[in-house]
């Protein structure tokens, strides 16, 4: 199987999920096989479920086909460690990697450096996949980037009451069924599309059958990996204050300077403040840097339901020294694996130091 390269990158697709069918390749037989698409769907989901990305870390390991067959063994694993928090992760981080492709996408396609031989999507691929073409209308500019008017009521299937008030009808210019909306407030309904596909019908019955209950014994070792690595953020000590000279210094350096940091690299610190208790608004005043038109939507997703964590921890050390962003390290580093480990002892250092004073 030589999978369309756009299937890979989007494997949520229609057309991709048609070619899956059409190769006639079993599932089961790839998990008894030892197929390397176990072994990246496994990371696919440990990846949603810890860093809020499905992004590999070693993309150069695998092939379009491990991309694209990667997902399907996703969605299984998922419905194996059947916990509603797993399937909310994963959707979001499918969702989330979409869109940080599709901006590469189109950065590439306004750019010079555009190769012939990787399919890339655009928005109308988008568009046309979730039945959107007619609904929405690019609205061209004189100064500045162009806007768009979706038909209200595709702005309302997609719309989350959670957005906040910026989102609601009242405060939209509504005019001939019309909401004019942003190139990045479109770029969000798109996502949250793709969130909902992701999540539908997840989780599903896997056991059952001979040839499921198979399946789930072959995987429960990965399923039982998956499910310590869901409650291992739960394990990760809370601090209640922010001090930023306390910070690590890998956060230190993401926070400091003024020119956009990569998608992995802005996740990373906003994870981080997010689990502090800070939201959007706060962190936009106090570290302008990461106001980049996404802030708002990474701290909604990444924010816990409940208040007072997180979702998803910022990523550990070891993710930070894989992306680059483990720099300037001190001797604390190397006692620790978290950066929320360094922050919880430098505060706690602090604190002693100035109860001995």
């Amino acid at each position: 199987m030589r999978p369309d390269p756009l299937y890979a990158r989007y494997p949520f697709l229609r057309a991709a999920r048609a070619a899956v069918q059409e190769a006639d390749i079993s599932p089961p037989r790839l998990v008894t096989e030892g197929d390397p698409a176990v072994d990246r769907a496994r990371e696919r989901v440990e990846r949603a479920l810890m860093s809020g990305t499905v992004a590999s870390e070693t993309p150069e390991r695998w092939s379009d086909r491990d991309e694209l067959l990667s997902y399907p063994i996703a969605r299984i694993l998922v419905s194996l460690v059947d916990v509603r928090a797993a399937v909310e992760k994963y959707a979001d981080a499918e969702a989330a990697t979409a869109f940080e492709r599709l901006r590469a996408d189109l950065d590439t396609e306004e750019g010079t450096l555009r190769s012939v031989s990787t399919p890339r999507a655009d928005l109308s691929t988008f568009l046309d996949e979730f039945d959107l073409g007619p609904a929405v209308r690019r609205v061209a500019r004189d100064h500045g980037p162009d806007g768009f008017r979706v038909a209200v009521s595709a702005y309302l299937r997609l719309v989350d009451p959670d957005w906040g008030a910026d989102w609601r009808l009242v405060n939209r210019d509504l005019r001939s069924g019309e909401v004019p909306v942003e190139s990045e407030e479109l770029h969000r309904l798109l996502r949250e599309a793709v969130r909902r596909r992701v999540a539908e019908g997840l989780p599903f019955e896997v056991r059952g059958s001979s040839g499921g209950d198979a399946l789930a014994a072959a995987l429960d070792e990965d399923v039982t990996a998956l499910r310590d690595r869901l409650a291992e953020r739960e394990r990760l000590p809370s601090v209640d204050t922010v001090e930023p000279a306390q910070f690590p210094p890998c956060v230190r350096a993401l926070l400091d300077g003024e020119d956009a940091l990569p998608a992995h690299s802005a996740f990373a610190a906003t994870a981080f403040l997010v689990s502090l208790g800070l939201d959007a608004e706060t962190i936009a005043e106090r570290w302008p840097r990461l106001d980049d038109g996404d802030l708002s939507y990474r701290a909604t997703v990444l924010a816990d339901e409940g208040g007072g964590g997180s979702q998803y921890p910022a990523p550990s050390c070891a993710t930070m020294q894989t992306f680059g962003d483990c720099v300037n390290s001190d001797a604390l580093c190397e006692t620790i694996d978290h950066p929320r480990r360094y922050y919880a002892a430098a505060v706690a250092a602090a604190e002693s130091a100035d109860d001995d004073d």
